[in-house]
């Protein structure tokens, strides 16, 4: 049986600094459903695809470890990140 969560709710946010030039994330800019597709990806993690978003997410830390946007690298200067813990079929 797989361990891995089916699906993910992935938040695309611009990477942003404070006036003390520390890192902080700027409100979402676009936010996809992903599901499993069954495949694991170069980085060794499960692949997720949904809403024009392709990830491969660390089940364990939640990391998302390579991010592709329609097709396109992820934008420069923005981050993706997984919310919530991801869920399973019922």
């Amino acid at each position: 049986m797989n361990a891995h969560p089916d699906r993910y709710t992935v938040v695309l946010r611009p990477q942003l600094t404070d006036e003390d030039n520390r890192p902080r994330h700027g409100a979402p800019l676009r936010s996809a459903t992903v599901e499993a597709t069954g495949e694991m990806g170069v980085s060794g993690f499960p692949r997720y695809e949904g809403d024009g978003v392709q990830a491969e997410i660390d089940p364990e830390t939640r990391a998302v470890e390579k991010v592709t946007v329609d097709g396109q690298e992820l934008p420069y200067g923005w981050v993706a990140q997984v919310m919530g813990r991801g869920r399973r079929r019922a």
